[in-house]
């Protein structure tokens, strides 16, 4: 953790669920884009344990976005994560799925990357960006991880959140 490491933790104490960008979180941000059009992204194993440790407490988790692509679903399947995709304007998503998790946005922590994520990031109760986020994201953000996206941020945000869960 950067800054306030004693706040943070506290920040961290008080989510009680996680909402994910894709592209550039659990991904690197590349896309690999084959002669057929079909597109593949590369994905950390790290980042899907994470995933699993975090599913084992049942904090209610989902990946929000603005792509819509069969790659992100298919990602999100395996992870066993809900996935809203195609979304334009997060922040009105972003408060819907919290509603219907009994929440609001100031419960939940939203991990991005880019410009497309400043107002989720502005409204969570923790906006946390990976090390390689746009320096907007970056600026906008509670927490800056140590990790870059698509090489283990996800696995990052879900040890520190368990180690703010730890009784």
């Amino acid at each position: 953790m950067s800054t306030d490491s004693a706040q943070q933790v506290q920040q961290l104490a008080n989510i009680k669920a996680i909402a994910f960008d894709f592209d550039g979180v659990f991904t690197d941000n590349r896309v690999y884009v084959m002669q057929n059009g079909e597109e593949a992204v590369a994905c950390d194993r790290s980042d899907g344990m994470g995933i699993s440790m975090l599913r084992n407490t049942g904090v209610p988790m989902v990946i929000i976005s603005t792509e819509a692509n069969p790659v992100v679903a298919a990602r999100g399947a395996k992870l066993k994560l809900d996935v809203l995709q195609g979304i334009e304007d997060k922040l009105p998503t972003f408060e819907k799925w919290a509603a219907g998790h009994g929440l609001t946005i100031d419960q939940v922590a939203f991990v991005g990357n880019d410009i497309n994520d400043l107002e989720c990031l502005h409204g969570a109760g923790l906006g946390v960006v990976v090390s390689d986020a746009y320096p907007v994201a970056t600026d906008a953000a509670d927490l800056v991880l140590t990790r870059d996206g698509g090489r283990g941020a996800v696995r990052e945000i879900a040890d520190l959140w368990l180690a703010a869960h730890t009784d």
